[in-house]
């Protein structure tokens, strides 16, 4: 199966060599050289596009300004998968992106076959269980929509990427066991990571931001400190 990336990168001939690249891996890119050409591509025929390459430094945008605006999208726009690439070393860059809502990270210059590798673990999604298309998992006023992959506040929709909703199930399916950072990085990529990646934390805040009534004193997603968190049963009213 062909899967269509969005590369939103200004370097024409980088575009031309990642398109080279993942041409016989089963990937097609469409390229836009511009922050408003992504988006248009995106909003004309956004159901196509499997993930987005986002290159931070663009000729009429700042790449976090347009994550930021690809997060605002109606849904499922919303959701499709970020990665972000950027010329710049600096952790602080990565942080951000990861709040605002990418998926991954990948700082220039790169090996082709990490872009693949990662392309691919970003994409792959594997489910944690098969449920019926309409199965919820409801704890109080929060509700997990598998089928619809959605998530609900008090009947109030809560915009989430791919990978926070990836997230969240596998920490709702296994409420009220404490998860390390290494096992839920290898639920929601589906292999081993380095247990010391701390991007699950960035992951966490934004959850936390989504769905808990007080972010300082969250109740949903507790943290135990040296161990990772566990998912409360929580029914409030």
């Amino acid at each position: 199966m062909i899967q269509t990336v969005l590369m939103i990168e200004d370097d024409e001939r980088l575009a031309g060599m990642v398109a080279a690249y993942l041409a016989p891996h089963g990937f097609t890119v469409r390229h836009a050289a511009t922050a408003q050409a992504g988006l248009a591509a995106l909003r004309q025929d956004g159901e196509a596009i499997a993930l987005i390459l986002l290159d931070l430094m663009l000729p009429d945008a700042d790449g976090l300004d347009v994550c930021r605006q690809l997060r605002a999208l109606p849904a499922p726009l919303s959701a499709i998968p970020v990665m972000m690439l950027t010329a710049k070393g600096d952790p602080f860059d990565r942080v951000v992106g990861l709040e605002i809502g990418a998926d991954d990270y990948l700082p220039k210059p790169f090996e082709p076959r990490e872009l693949l590798a990662r392309l691919r673990a970003v994409l792959r999604r594997p489910p944690l269980a098969t449920p019926s298309a309409s199965q919820l998992l409801r704890f109080g006023r929060l509700e997990i929509d598998l089928g619809a992959r959605a998530v609900r506040l008090a009947g109030e929709a809560r915009a989430l990427t791919s990978y926070q909703f990836d997230l969240l199930v596998a920490l709702a399916e296994r409420a009220g066991r404490v998860l390390s950072r290494e096992q839920l990085l290898d639920a929601v990529k589906g292999e081993a990571f380095d247990p010391f990646d701390r991007s699950i934390d960035v992951h966490v805040g934004r959850l936390r931001a989504a769905i808990e009534d007080d972010v300082k004193q969250p109740r949903r997603i507790i943290t135990v400190r040296g161990a990772g968190y566990v998912f409360a049963r929580v029914h409030d009213a």
